[in-house]
């Protein structure tokens, strides 16, 4: 899907707005939660929750956090709950017993959970174990609220391919893409000058490279603004979160990499900055918390009710904005690295990058090291003839998993 598709939904829904005020409790959707137990899963289900007669729960799908998926399945009728690792699954029929909600476990089990015909998919899975899930949730040609960033970074245009093949909706769940569909809105692709991101800098941003050496993995998980899971919390203080997310606006708004930027913006208040070529800037502003972009996501072309704070400018007093750092913070020049490498480098990027930040907070690597292993990995992939262009969802994962063992093999000092 090129932004001209979301630019064209954009005007329709412009001109159906001044037909008729439409809310989102007007009709029940029904839904399927990929990856429940998690951050985005939870607030996706919090959301709802408060909107009961709004949305009805299909499935929802885990890992292996059987007792809380049975929990969430019960709270919220679900008709089928999913754990990823079938050595869960008596756990969870166990935990489902009496209820009437239908128990399965395995990757398999996942991706058919996908397929449930349903109005939206939440596709919160974190990682490559996300991939085969949402190309199933796409296949449907429905909704799909994209929370996993491996399917962009790794699939590229293979999965944008996938998206219009189906003429699936596609609606991005982080703050900063969503930020952008909205101020973008039924723009031409022309008339944009660049779409600039923000980074709250993380936890580290005032950090020294002699410091940042030294960092711990409990240092690390203290972002400043936002509560998100163990590995998106490193990634914020590495940067690399960033990078990932250019890669993504590269596929999801087809502007060029050169109209792509980034800015650090402590505050994490304005999360997206369009600059058009008359001059003007349009920015997305809402306080940090991910129920206000999955709001968006899943009452979209209308506005539903958030229990967000609302935003106080005056409170806050000022935003500020600076310039990243490359040289202690250099994930996001590896992932426009990766991009001009073109081919599978973003997905060797992004899997060295997901081995480097376990082996870290499992304390085998330091910080700085995180960095150092995916530069490292990018060249090694490349003399290996690794990055290549896929042309499959197969291929996407013959990549992960090769880029995977290369990076296990430098971490482990494997020449």
């Amino acid at each position: 899907m090129s932004l001209d598709n979301f630019t064209a939904v954009g005007a329709a829904v412009q001109a159906q707005s001044i037909a008729q005020d439409r809310t989102v409790s007007t009709v029940t959707r029904r839904l399927t939660v990929l990856g429940a137990t998690g951050s985005i899963g939870r607030s996706t289900l919090d959301l709802v929750a408060r909107n009961e007669a709004a949305f009805s729960v299909e499935a929802v799908t885990a890992h292996s956090s059987a007792r809380e998926l049975a929990e969430l399945a019960r709270r919220h009728r679900a008709r089928v709950a999913v754990v990823a690792n079938p050595d869960c699954y008596a756990e969870l029929k166990a935990h489902l017993a009496g209820s009437g909600i239908e128990a399965a476990a395995g990757p398999e089990a996942v991706v058919a959970a996908a397929s449930l015909p349903v109005d939206c998919v939440v596709a919160a899975i974190v990682g490559a174990a996300g991939l085969a899930p949402t190309f199933a949730a796409v296949a449907q040609g429905r909704r799909v609220a994209l929370a996993n960033k491996e399917c962009l970074v790794t699939g590229g245009a293979v999965f944008m391919d996938a998206v219009a093949a189906a003429g699936t909706e596609l609606l991005p769940v982080d703050s900063e893409h969503s930020g952008a569909f909205q101020a973008i809105g039924a723009a031409r692709l022309q008339d944009i000058e660049r779409i600039t991101l923000t980074a709250s800098g993380g936890p580290f941003r005032t950090w020294d490279r002699a410091r940042l050496a030294a960092a711990t993995p409990a240092e690390a998980l203290k972002h400043p603004n936002w509560s998100m899971g163990p590995k998106i919390t490193i990634d914020s203080a590495t940067l690399m979160n960033k990078g990932l997310e250019l890669i993504e606006a590269f596929y999801l708004f087809p502007v060029g990499v050169e109209r792509l930027g980034v800015v650090v913006h402590p505050q994490s208040i304005v999360h997206c900055l369009v600059a058009y070529k008359d001059g003007s800037v349009l920015a997305q502003l809402a306080n940090p918390d991910m129920r206000t972009p999955i709001a968006f996501s899943l009452s979209y072309p209308a506005r539903m009710v958030a229990p967000t704070v609302p935003l106080d400018l005056v409170k806050l007093g000022q935003l500020t904005f600076e310039a990243h750092d490359p040289e202690r913070f250099p994930a996001i020049g590896l992932a426009l690295d990766a991009l001009a490498r073109g081919g599978s480098a973003p997905a060797v990027l992004n899997a060295a990058n997901e081995v480097a930040v376990a082996a870290f907070l499992e304390g085998r690597i330091g910080f700085l090291d995180i960095a150092r292993t995916v530069a490292t990995c990018l060249d090694k992939a490349e003399q290996a003839a690794l990055v290549m262009e896929p042309s499959s969802l197969a291929d996407v994962i013959a990549v992960d998993g090769a880029a995977r063992i290369l990076a296990r093999n430098v971490i482990a000092g494997v020449q």
